[in-house]
């Protein structure tokens, strides 16, 4: 989660919460819907620590299904971890397996995936899930050409340098066994090149694997690997930024999925504009108005007058009277005095355009910090009356001042 910072210092980026619940908590809620559903692996290189085993514990009893933990003793690469695990995904004769990204949002049509694969006749194919991007912003993913009446994938390309294909790769698969042993090809191929080449430093792993670039190229044009698209919301969660979209879009949703999710106006309540999620524990001034598009996390407080739009507020933020919160991620503990104004600049995709994707710019261009939404680190004090816009903050500053453009050190 290195572009994830500062938020990824508290929390592996997987759980960082995205519409009121841990980001990897939605791709567990969709996997558990599909039926036959055995178990769920979590793979990382996290080191296993106090929030994972909670929120392990607590998402297998909500979900009454096995989750375990499997961690890397290296990053190895998309297909490297799936790879060095195999036995463990195999035990108990897997037909079948998922295997999902953790930084994406959608509305992962599975049971979809698993019909379209059936559909196909053929047990052993390998299905991507696809999704149309615009032009420009396909040469960012992975780009799939597929047959128009079998949609099976011809050619794949990652990251192609010239116009490609319009079909982006989603990072969510569904795979059979047999995967392995292509995964396994490129494993020998890549320890014969570490043979070869005995010169290299030995930093080099044979057991690092990348699914798009080392499989994917080889298995396009084989009859084996197909692309299943969709229509239904996607999105990647790189920076922090896309966070707030994200959790635009798993909003939108909760009104089919997750009513109760929603807060509602009531007398005496605070203004609910659009989507809002406020966790039972946060304490809202009645005359606050939030959203759209605001989650408000475990034992917030929220002040008299106080304006929060397409923000997320972390837990045990305090937000003193009528200070104003705009297109911003609260920290952990942070403090925003009375009369102060955060605010940044969304970084929204295109609304004009219904292909568009969230771009994940980097931090800097030109030596200038790139305007984007505003983030405050955890246990961050900002003083009254002050301004900060398009900033970051790092973790436990207490500033004194107003700042703009800035990342606070």
């Amino acid at each position: 989660g290195t572009r994830f910072r500062p938020l990824s210092f508290e929390v592996p980026k997987p759980l960082f919460p995205v519409a009121g619940v841990p980001m990897v908590q939605h791709h567990i809620a969709a996997c558990a819907k599909v039926p036959g559903m055995k178990e769920i692996l979590l793979m990382g290189f996290y080191q296993p620590h106090e929030a994972l085993s909670r929120f392990l514990v607590a998402a297998q009893q909500e979900f009454k299904i096995p989750i375990r933990y499997l961690q890397e003793y290296a990053a190895l690469g998309t297909g490297g971890g799936i790879y060095h695990f195999r036995d463990q995904i195999l035990a108990g004769g897997a037909e079948a397996f998922f295997v999902l990204n953790a930084d994406v949002c959608s509305e992962f049509p599975l049971q979809e995936m698993l019909e379209f694969q059936q559909q196909h006749g053929d047990a052993h194919s390998f299905v991507i899930l696809g999704t149309t991007a615009n032009r420009t912003q396909a040469l960012n993913y992975g780009c799939i050409v597929a047959n128009a009446d079998t949609q099976e994938v011809q050619h794949y390309v990652e990251k192609p340098s010239t116009f490609v294909s319009e079909i982006i790769n989603c990072g969510i698969y569904l795979f059979t066994p047999a995967i392995f042993q292509h995964i396994g090809e490129v494993f020998q191929r890549n320890q014969q090149e570490l043979v070869q080449e005995e010169s290299s430093n030995g930093w080099q792993r044979a057991e690092v694997i990348r699914l798009e670039q080392d499989v994917f190229t080889a298995l396009a044009g084989s009859g084996k690997l197909y692309v299943y698209k969709t229509d239904g919301f996607w999105s990647q969660i790189k920076s922090a930024g896309s966070a707030i979209y994200a959790s635009r879009l798993y909003l939108n949703q909760y009104s089919k999925s997750h009513p109760e999710r929603l807060a509602q106006n009531k007398p005496g309540g605070p203004v609910i504009r659009g989507n809002v999620y406020i966790h039972p524990t946060a304490s809202i001034d009645s005359t606050a108005v939030l959203g759209p598009n605001v989650s408000i996390g475990e034992g917030v407080t929220v002040g008299a007058g106080v304006r929060v739009r397409e923000s997320i507020v972390l837990h045990g933020a305090s937000l003193h009277d009528h200070t104003c919160v705009l297109n911003t991620i609260v920290g952990w503990d942070s403090t925003i005095g009375r009369w102060a104004r955060v605010e940044g600049t969304p970084s929204d995709p295109n609304p004009n355009d219904p292909y568009a994707k969230i771009d994940s710019e980097t931090l800097f261009r030109d030596g200038r910090l790139t305007p984007s939404i505003t983030i405050l680190g955890c246990s961050v004090t900002i003083p009254a009356e002050v301004v900060i816009l398009n900033s970051i903050v790092l973790p436990h500053k207490e500033l004194s001042r107003s700042y703009k453009n800035q990342i606070i050190l």
